[in-house]
């Protein structure tokens, strides 16, 4: 595929609102379930929420498991929806152009698509991880962490991985929409799916362990959902060299992690 030059700009404004309107869309559904989560949590005297169950006071459910992975998919679309947008600005860009030029081209929903089955497959993965924590005491009810040596151990381990070359490859191809689209293309709408899908892997290969965060600052910490999500936008949009935040953000986590483990008796 030949798109050297190619620029979001070239997309027109009326496109460009479209898909920035089904992205938000996306993203609201999310931002709306989590809030609604965090407000029922503090007032659980006034409606009846699902909550997962404490070792020993129930045992587990198919519903369970649906409902906590239902949480953790949600999340993920409120999350990394927003730090999308350049790549499927870019591919809506690419589509166009080939659309003018009587090319084959795909919806722009069959990327996006993959992407989020991508960040689907990670929610599977979080949610028999919670399911796990939950069995052994580590997570209380309000799926907070019980212990001091989790929290410092998941701190120290995201910490770690911002330095490792893993992080830096899939942070690249989350920096560059155009390189990767150049390099990954395929045509039609299932082609689009497999670049959606491949593109939410490298995703979720770069953000894996900012995620895990939450397992030690709360599960449903509404304010540290909010942090995280703007760090990865930033860190995916800004000009200067990744490796900056990598290093601060790395150090930092390392060093709050090490503080935890100071806690533990």
């Amino acid at each position: 595929m030949n798109s050297s030059g190619l620029s979001i700009s070239a997309l027109p404004s009326k496109d460009r609102a479209i898909v920035l309107s089904g992205l938000a869309m996306v993203a609201a559904i999310g931002w709306l379930y989590m809030f609604y989560m965090a407000w029922a949590m503090d007032n659980m005297h006034l409606v009846d929420m699902w909550m997962p169950p404490q070792g020993g006071t129930r045992a587990w459910t198919s519903w369970d498991l649906f409902m906590l992975f239902i949480m953790w998919f949600t999340m993920m679309l409120a999350m990394m929806t927003p730090t999308v947008v350049p790549m499927v600005l870019m591919f809506t860009t690419v589509n166009r152009q080939k659309k003018l030029k009587g090319q084959p081209y795909a919806p722009t929903f069959a990327f996006l698509s993959g992407y989020l089955v991508a960040w689907g497959m990670f929610s599977l993965l979080a949610s028999a991880a919670q399911w796990l924590l939950h069995e052994y005491g580590l997570l209380n009810p309000m799926m907070n962490s019980t212990s001091y040596l989790l929290s410092g151990a998941v701190l120290i381990l995201a910490g770690v991985y911002q330095w490792t070359p893993m992080k830096d490859a899939c942070l690249h191809q989350c920096r560059t929409p155009l390189g990767f689209l150049m390099a990954a293309w395929k045509d039609g709408r299932f082609g689009a799916f497999q670049m959606g899908m491949h593109h939410g892997l490298f995703c979720v290969g770069c953000c894996w362990a900012l995620m895990a965060v939450l397992f030690s600052v709360g599960v449903m910490n509404i304010l540290w959902v909010v942090l995280i999500t703007i760090f990865v936008l930033l860190e995916k949009a800004l000009p200067y060299s990744a490796t900056i935040t990598r290093t601060i953000t790395g150090t930092g986590l390392i060093v709050w992690g090490v503080c935890w483990l100071m806690l533990y008796p």
